[in-house]
């Protein structure tokens, strides 16, 4: 391939943050996306059950989380037939020994949220009453929290993407990274690609991705979080029941698919892989489930588990790195890549192109000093 058939930006990974960057990018770019699996999606943005909350993460995160609503809300003409966000509420519930950690999740979910609500234990076990009478002393409520459509986002983006005349390969894992006269030359299955930039944005692998490339790593660890469904309780009507979590994220729980998903918000550090839960995980996941309610879970109808990977500050990682001419990170989205995917799409863009961050996602807070790998210090 010459210079004048080169990709403006090559995108590795075509998960959520590799999707999102193409969507926005090729409005004004060519842009290819390589994706090492036979599907997009495949790792965590396909094992992802996301919850649209404000009041979740650092303040990175949640001017990032409030960037996105609009877009969420009420996503372009085309971009999909289904809504992406439906409600479902979110309730922080703490024991007598956690109502200091609900004082941080109630002071900082309202700096975006001005509907958050603290809640009296009655109250708690009034909205969710499987909760056993006295575990929970107290609760905040964030009413506009959603459920996510995390395949409608994903393949909204993909389509957007494709009719904006970006070209997306799958099967195509990255082999080899080096640049020479201005230019990368990426190889993948068996190709040679050139290009002006290389977009990072391989999750769990990009570590790997930029030790190709010759840059140094940022630190990223990947996480194991394992999921499971198991049947709710016969009886009650709990399809309404708003998303709980603890407060100190020692589990979570919330209505699916006519079912109740469970997690113990594990954090299991562990190499990029096609990671399984453990039965280990499982059980934790069961006995801290069964010790905060009355539920009996006796058959468990699925598990799983995906890696969510963060850096050392659980900051994602945006921006040109220092030291190597045309490789730009999109890595560390933790678990929040889905909520906060339309904002980091358009800075992740913006930043790929030289513009600043966008005025309107500015007003929110997103810095790109916050999310530049330049924090590290020298890389």
């Amino acid at each position: 391939m010459t210079q004048d058939r080169a990709f403006d930006f090559v995108i590795i990974g075509a998960g959520m943050a590799g999707a999102s960057a193409a969507y926005f990018l090729s409005r004004s770019a060519r842009v290819l996306v390589l994706e090492m699996e036979a599907q997009p999606g495949y790792h965590t943005t396909g094992r992802s059950a996301a919850l649209y909350t404000e009041a979740y993460g650092n303040a990175p995160i949640r001017a990032l989380t409030s960037g996105s609503r609009e877009f969420l809300t009420g996503p372009p003409d085309a971009f999909t037939e289904t809504p992406v966000l439906t409600p479902r509420g979110v309730m922080f519930i703490g024991r007598e020994d956690q109502l200091g950690s609900l004082d941080e999740a109630f002071a900082s979910g309202s700096e975006h949220v001005d509907s958050m609500q603290r809640l009296t234990g009655a109250e708690v076990l009034e909205r969710v009453p499987v909760l056993r009478p006295g575990y929970a002393a107290a609760g905040v409520l964030e009413p506009e929290a959603m459920d996510m459509d995390v395949n409608a986002l994903h393949q909204g983006f993909l389509r957007g993407a494709k009719r904006n005349g970006a070209e997306i390969r799958s099967n195509a894992p990255v082999d080899g990274l080096n640049r020479s006269n201005g230019m990368w030359n990426i190889h993948a299955n068996g190709e040679q690609i050139l290009a002006k930039a290389v977009i990072n944005a391989a999750g769990a692998w990009c570590d790997v991705i930029a030790q190709m490339a010759g840059a140094r790593p940022v630190g990223l660890i990947p996480k194991r979080r394992t999921a499971i469904l198991f049947d709710g309780p016969e009886g009650e009507a709990f399809a309404d029941w708003p998303a709980i979590i603890d407060a100190d994220e020692e589990f979570y729980a919330r209505p699916e698919s006519g079912a109740l998903m469970g997690s113990p918000a594990d954090e299991t550090p562990m190499a990029p892989c096609d990671v399984q839960p453990e039965e280990l995980d499982i059980a934790i996941a069961v006995d801290r489930l069964q010790q905060a309610t009355t539920l009996e879970i006796r058959r468990i109808i699925r598990s799983w588990a995906g890696l969510r990977s963060f850096v050392a500050d659980k900051t994602p990682v945006v921006g040109f790195d220092p030291g190597v001419d045309g490789f730009f990170w999109l890595a560390g989205q933790g678990g929040y890549g889905i909520q906060t995917a339309p904002s980091m799409g358009r800075v992740a863009a913006a930043l790929a192109i030289g513009d600043g961050v966008p005025d309107d996602l500015k007003a929110f807070g997103v810095a790109a000093a916050d999310l530049s790998p330049s924090r590290f210090g020298q890389l």
